[in-house]
């Protein structure tokens, strides 16, 4: 068999294997919200805090949807001409066009420029959300952030490319294969090391001082049966005035890590509420579960951009060769942004149904309807989110249930339990 038929072969055990993955591990079950208690919870809400959550968005919206469709265009613009293929050779002419030069600094020229053009719209995005006091940060701090991002990528996607393209080389009909295994284990270890090295380089972590809530967090968890390293307080109110917390890291690097924003806004039993929530993703191992699916993705997507990229009449429109040539970057980088906006709203609805599990884990593990309802109205006035987004925008962005839904969940989960 040529190495083209067990790259089908391949791709298609991997889409098998995710489908089946998704069908066994994603809770496509959600725990009932009605719609006439998400319409009650609206109504419950402060009228004004509605108002300035939707005034949010909607100042937000231009910018959010003009970048996007810049972005896109752009990918589209560099990859489907060949533009990107001269930018990639141009960043290696002055190293002899050595193909190390082309594939590393030509593949970091191609993600930089995109960045840079839509780079307006993030500082507009800063812009809306400091005007309505959301973000805490000055230009310069949100600056040295910028810089530190642009760094830190530049250092992995170095890695990446370096690593890629010297397969690529050494086994030109059979890089699909072993990029494919590649991409999977670089999700994996990205999983571990992120948390540990890469999130301080943004906030400030430290163990939650001890005192009652501590003590709580403490027998809360240990109650669930979730094994949890540390319990960390992010200084998250440099940046910003949201409220949040997360659970990050897998095996001996999983923490739960709170903002010292919502140790300030929120009641001890809401921050109980809110790392209930999270030990439930930890709980159900959705940590483990989205870094398994991620990795298998990352693998059906080389071994996909082989076969499509196979396709000459997309070759020559791209001005080269190869799909596998440092020159071909940019129409790497045009497949990857079309296939993640595509598969936006799927990732979408399995993120919502994950989070939905984790806040029936969280009502069940604490058994206060009350204060989980309370927890939400809190979260949307201080993160000045829209309730009750519009349908299009919640079924294609949002990775979380909708405040009146989680608020409508909370009271149905009262009437089941008789509280």
């Amino acid at each position: 068999m040529t190495p083209r038929g067990w790259a089908v072969l391949t791709l298609a055990a991997l889409v098998l294997a995710l489908v089946v993955l998704g069908a066994l591990l994603v809770p496509w079950s959600r725990p009932p919200a009605p719609r006439a208690d998400q319409l009650a919870a609206l109504r419950d809400l402060p009228a004004d805090q509605v108002a300035r959550g939707r005034a949010l968005q909607a100042a937000l919206r231009p910018g959010r949807y003009t970048g996007l469709a810049v972005g896109l265009l752009v990918a589209l613009l560099l990859g489907l001409t060949p533009l990107g293929a001269r930018l990639v050779e141009l960043a290696g002419r002055p190293f002899g066009d050595h193909w190390i030069a082309r594939a590393v600094l030509g593949g970091i020229a191609v993600v930089l420029v995109a960045d840079l053009l839509t780079l307006p719209f993030a500082a507009w995005r800063q812009s809306v959300l400091t005007r309505y006091g959301l973000a805490t940060q000055g230009w310069g701090g949100w600056t040295v952030d910028l810089l530190k991002s642009y760094a830190l990528s530049a250092v992995l996607a170095a890695t990446v490319l370096l690593g890629f393209y010297t397969v690529t080389r050494l086994a030109p009909r059979w890089w699909w294969a072993f990029g494919a295994a590649g991409a999977a284990g670089l999700v994996v270890l990205l999983s571990f090391v992120l948390p540990v090295l890469v999130e301080p380089v943004f906030n400030r972590f430290t163990p939650m001082e001890q005192g009652p809530l501590r003590t709580e967090l403490t027998a809360l968890a240990a109650r669930d049966g979730v094994p949890v390293r540390d319990v960390l307080v992010a200084d998250a109110s440099r940046r910003t005035r949201a409220v949040n917390a997360y659970v990050s890291g897998l095996g001996p690097t999983r923490r739960v890590v709170v903002y010292d924003t919502l140790l300030r806004e929120a009641t001890p039993a809401e921050v109980t509420s809110v790392v209930a929530h999270e030990l439930g993703h930890a709980k159900d191992r959705d940590v483990w579960t989205g870094t398994l699916t991620g990795a298998l993705g990352a693998a059906a997507a080389v071994v996909a951009l082989y076969l499509v990229g196979s396709w000459t009449p997309l070759l020559r429109r791209a001005g080269v060769d190869s799909i596998a040539e440092p020159r071909a970057f940019a129409l790497l980088i045009a497949l990857v942004t079309v296939v993640g906006l595509v598969a936006g709203p799927v990732q979408a609805l399995v993120s919502r149904r994950v989070e939905a599990r984790a806040d029936a884990h969280a009502l069940a593990l604490t058994g206060d309807p009350a204060t989980f309802e309370a927890m939400q109205r809190r979260l949307a006035g201080v993160n000045l989110a829209d309730p009750d987004p519009p349908r299009a925008e919640y079924l294609w962005f949002a990775s979380h249930p909708s405040t009146v839904e989680r608020m409508a969940a909370a009271r149905a989960y009262a009437r089941e339990a008789g509280r």
